[in-house]
Protein backbone atom coordinates (compact mmCIF):
# COMPACT_ATOMS: atom_id res chain seq x y z
CA UNK A 1 0.00 0.00 0.00
CA UNK A 2 2.74 2.52 0.75
CA UNK A 3 4.06 2.05 -2.66
CA UNK A 4 0.68 2.60 -4.52
CA UNK A 5 0.75 6.03 -1.73
CA UNK A 6 4.18 6.90 -3.69
CA UNK A 7 3.14 6.50 -7.09
CA UNK A 8 0.26 8.72 -6.83
CA UNK A 9 1.90 11.49 -5.10
CA UNK A 10 4.89 11.50 -7.55
CA UNK A 11 2.62 10.74 -10.32
CA UNK A 12 0.29 13.84 -9.33
CA UNK A 13 3.42 15.85 -9.15
CA UNK A 14 4.67 14.61 -12.72
CA UNK A 15 3.13 17.45 -15.36
CA UNK A 16 4.87 20.20 -12.97
CA UNK A 17 7.94 18.16 -12.92
CA UNK A 18 8.19 18.15 -17.06
CA UNK A 19 7.27 22.10 -17.00
CA UNK A 20 10.15 22.84 -14.69
CA UNK A 21 12.36 20.62 -16.54
CA UNK A 22 11.71 22.72 -19.64
CA UNK A 23 11.71 26.14 -18.16
CA UNK A 24 15.48 24.58 -16.57
CA UNK A 25 16.69 24.24 -20.20
CA UNK A 26 15.50 27.53 -20.89
CA UNK A 27 17.02 29.03 -17.90
CA UNK A 28 20.68 27.19 -19.09
CA UNK A 29 20.13 28.56 -22.79
CA UNK A 30 19.74 31.99 -21.10
CA UNK A 31 22.81 31.07 -18.63
CA UNK A 32 24.94 30.67 -21.88
CA UNK A 33 24.21 34.12 -23.65
CA UNK A 34 21.14 32.46 -26.02
CA UNK A 35 18.45 34.50 -24.51
CA UNK A 36 15.83 34.41 -27.37
CA UNK A 37 16.45 30.64 -27.03
CA UNK A 38 15.92 30.40 -23.57
CA UNK A 39 13.13 32.29 -23.99
CA UNK A 40 11.37 30.53 -26.70
CA UNK A 41 12.18 27.27 -24.17
CA UNK A 42 10.05 29.29 -21.62
CA UNK A 43 7.38 30.24 -23.46
CA UNK A 44 7.57 26.88 -25.00
CA UNK A 45 7.10 24.95 -21.22
CA UNK A 46 3.72 27.61 -20.79
CA UNK A 47 1.80 25.30 -23.94
CA UNK A 48 3.21 22.37 -22.43
CA UNK A 49 1.38 23.44 -19.47
CA UNK A 50 -1.68 24.37 -20.86
CA UNK A 51 -1.72 21.16 -22.83
CA UNK A 52 -1.16 18.62 -19.59
CA UNK A 53 -3.78 20.69 -18.09
CA UNK A 54 -5.93 19.79 -20.92
CA UNK A 55 -5.30 16.19 -21.08
CA UNK A 56 -4.59 15.54 -17.80
CA UNK A 57 -7.53 15.19 -14.72
CA UNK A 58 -7.62 17.89 -12.01
CA UNK A 59 -6.59 15.43 -9.49
CA UNK A 60 -2.89 13.89 -12.01
CA UNK A 61 -2.45 18.34 -12.65
CA UNK A 62 -0.89 18.57 -9.28
CA UNK A 63 0.34 22.56 -9.29
CA UNK A 64 -0.34 23.57 -12.57
CA UNK A 65 -3.67 23.57 -11.77
CA UNK A 66 -4.50 26.68 -10.68
CA UNK A 67 -8.03 28.28 -11.48
CA UNK A 68 -10.65 25.69 -13.54
CA UNK A 69 -9.23 23.88 -16.46
CA UNK A 70 -10.30 26.42 -19.22
CA UNK A 71 -9.00 29.29 -17.90
CA UNK A 72 -5.64 27.45 -16.90
CA UNK A 73 -5.53 26.28 -20.41
CA UNK A 74 -6.42 29.61 -22.01
CA UNK A 75 -3.59 31.78 -19.44
CA UNK A 76 -0.80 29.44 -19.86
CA UNK A 77 -1.21 28.98 -23.94
CA UNK A 78 -1.82 33.17 -24.02
CA UNK A 79 1.16 33.69 -21.98
CA UNK A 80 3.31 31.02 -23.50
CA UNK A 81 2.39 32.71 -26.84
CA UNK A 82 3.05 36.30 -25.91
CA UNK A 83 6.54 35.02 -24.61
CA UNK A 84 7.27 33.62 -27.78
CA UNK A 85 6.19 36.26 -29.90
CA UNK A 86 8.37 39.02 -27.67
CA UNK A 87 11.15 37.03 -28.14
CA UNK A 88 11.07 36.53 -31.64
CA UNK A 89 10.28 39.91 -32.58
CA UNK A 90 12.72 41.52 -30.72
CA UNK A 91 15.59 43.46 -32.61
CA UNK A 92 18.92 45.21 -31.75
CA UNK A 93 19.51 46.25 -28.03
CA UNK A 94 22.35 45.17 -25.37
CA UNK A 95 20.87 41.74 -25.62
CA UNK A 96 21.15 41.17 -29.35
CA UNK A 97 24.28 38.73 -30.86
Amino acid sequence: MPEQRWRSAAGRHLPFGLVLGVVALGLVRILQYHWRQGAVLIGVALLVAALLRLLVTDEQAGLIAIRGRGVDALLYSGLGFAVIVVAMTIIGGPLSR
